[in-house]
């Protein structure tokens, strides 16, 4: 019999941070495995970080498809080394790593984002290249909810073992931060909903999406992703010295980021700046 699921006590928990939540991974497994053979589903009351313990599996030679969930993790990371705390019930972070052999990399973050955000509300927006944002009543935006960090293991003209990382803010968070950068949460959407529900939808629509990305790249999302693009024609700030501020149009097939200012259009990659709406 396949594993089904890992309940793990956490590698360096205090007592009080063990599992108190019930999440579904016997029907995530159920779910999944068929599309992602020898698939296992684990769930950590507390981890340093998701991404890392699998990066780290990879690393030593086991590149098995995982679910990695944490209910807490002390040293979560966001794009460009940025922090991303959680706490058990009040956030979702989850990792999924799989081995990955795409004809073209270009825009996977912004498939993963689509998938999230079409799975989870239909307010959801996706900010380039990697955000998950809401929208405030009259159309603009109010404020991040979550974020994706992806990252690979092997060389670039070879099948990859890719880790998707995924952040979402389930409540309120306990403090928030300074409010030149505003936070929402998924319970300001959907009062009702459970981190675990929020886990079924979103593991759900990402395994489908990646296997999706696997056969026919970016094109098959760029049409959705426009429809959720939070900044397409508004004025964002980049963090380019020679490009301060300009006006969002949409990305290109490979998705990257195209703004336009008085000199012309230019195209930006996901590593190269971050962007945020004006």
């Amino acid at each position: 019999m396949p594993l089904r699921c890992t309940e793990l006590p956490p590698h360096h928990a205090r007592p009080e941070a063990m599992s108190t939540l019930r999440w579904p991974v016997e029907d995530l497994w159920e779910r999944l495995e068929p599309q992602l053979p020898g698939l296992s589903v684990e769930v950590l009351a507390e981890v340093d970080s998701t991404n890392t313990r699998l990066l780290e599996r990879a690393r030593q030679g086991d590149t098995a498809a995982c679910l990695l969930v944490a209910e807490r993790q002390h040293a979560g990371r966001g794009r460009q080394g940025r922090a991303w705390q959680s706490a058990p019930g009040a956030s979702l972070t989850f990792s999924l790593g799989l081995p990955l052999s795409p004809q073209r990399w270009g825009g996977l973050s912004l498939a993963v984002g689509v998938a999230l955000a079409e799975a989870l509300h239909p307010l959801l927006r996706i900010k380039w290249p990697n955000d998950l944002w809401t929208l405030d009543d009259h159309g603009a935006p109010a404020g991040k909810l979550g974020g994706i960090l992806i990252e690979t293991q092997g060389h670039a003209s070879a099948t990859r073992h890719v880790v998707v990382g995924v952040g979402l803010n389930i409540e309120v968070p306990p403090a928030l931060p300074d409010p030149r950068h505003p936070v929402a949460w998924l319970r300001q959407l959907d009062p009702g909903l459970t981190a675990a529900e929020a886990l079924t939808a979103a593991a759900t629509a990402l395994v489908g999406a990646l296997k999706l990305f696997e056969l026919r790249g970016f094109a098959a999302f760029a049409r959705r992703f426009a429809a959720r693009d939070l900044l397409r024609g508004r004025r964002v700030r980049t963090t380019k010295p020679e490009l301060p501020e300009a006006q969002a149009e949409g990305v290109d097939e490979d998705g990257a980021l195209l703004l336009r200012d008085a000199h012309g259009l230019h195209r930006l990659d996901s590593g190269e700046v971050s962007v945020r709406p004006c």
